[in-house]
């Protein structure tokens, strides 16, 4: 018996018109449901894909508090600035960058409008494994 990997992640958020056009158009997420029509489950939700991952997006309550917990995305090195020029475009907050060890990779943290943390990063688990190893 083993975890397979991640089913999917939820984002509860007040407006998915506008999670649609963030995930879509910020950040190059396929929408591939709507609930609008038929509802199933628990309010009315939306489905994507973003890098192989289902991401669900349902109305509800968003949080009312920003903390550091996060979902991050591995992107190129050289995609991180274009990223960074389409999620300005659309009005996102970026928070500011943080101290990073060098060799770990590069991040860009951004919260949507309802509160979650995402990062956009450029390195992998094994690459900081063994920089922090050095």
């Amino acid at each position: 018996m083993k975890i397979e990997a991640i089913s999917h992640i939820t984002f509860i958020v007040r407006d998915l018109e506008r999670m649609s056009n963030f995930l879509c158009n910020g950040l190059g997420a396929t929408e591939v449901y709507d609930s609008k029509v038929r509802n199933f489950s628990l309010s009315r939700e939306k489905f994507f894909v973003l890098g192989g991952t289902w991401i669900a997006a349902m109305e509800g309550v968003s949080p009312d508090e920003r903390t550091y917990q996060h979902v991050a995305f591995k992107v190129s090195p050289e995609d991180l600035p274009r990223f960074e020029n389409r999620l300005r475009d659309l009005g996102v907050e970026m928070k500011s960058k943080r101290n990073r060890v060098e060799g770990e990779g590069e991040s860009l943290y951004f919260y949507d409008f309802d509160n979650h943390l995402f990062e956009l990063h450029t390195g992998t688990l094994e690459q900081r494994l063994h920089r922090y190893a050095e």
